[in-house]
């Protein structure tokens, strides 16, 4: 298992993953030591993780490797087809999997994903709009969505 450190606008990254593909991308919450070298199993998804931040890249096109049940896999490939820019409810995603009362473990494996920004949880908000939960922070999910929307939020200081 090889892994990697970046630097991202939202702190740095935890890259992991081999020839098998990316196992996790994870937002650290400390300012842990950014890799010098980058092992080749991993340069594509660094190349497209800092695409995606500088606004040339909406979808990913990398192997993904992670590690869960089969389903919090289920919910993790259903996220894959949330497209770039747009957000949907729990329950939505619940219903798309094909069980509304189900959306409190869809919730819970939404939570659960290991892949960052490439599996976009980010992009799972609550029925009324709302930001709900995500593991990297709500500042960070905010930001996410503004990054990807059409009308860029203005900061006025």
């Amino acid at each position: 298992m090889q892994t990697c450190c970046i630097e991202t606008p939202l702190g740095h990254a935890k890259i992991v993953g081999d020839s098998d593909g990316i196992m996790s991308v994870s937002i650290l919450n400390t300012q842990e030591e950014l890799s010098e070298v980058i092992p080749e199993s991993l340069l594509e998804c660094v190349t497209q993780l800092k695409d995606y931040f500088k606004n040339k890249r909406k979808t990913f096109d990398l192997k993904l490797n992670p590690k869960g049940t089969t389903f919090q896999k289920k919910v993790w490939e259903q996220l894959e087809t949330i497209p770039y820019g747009k957000s949907i409810s729990y329950l939505d995603l619940s219903k798309e999997l094909g069980d509304p009362k189900a959306i409190r473990a869809v919730a819970g494996a939404n939570g659960k994903n290991p892949i960052w920004i490439i599996v976009p949880c980010h992009r799972v908000i609550g029925t009324d709009g709302s930001l709900t939960g995500y593991a990297g922070g709500l500042h960070r999910k905010q930001w996410l969505l503004n990054h990807e929307s059409e009308h860029k939020q203005q900061t006025l200081f």
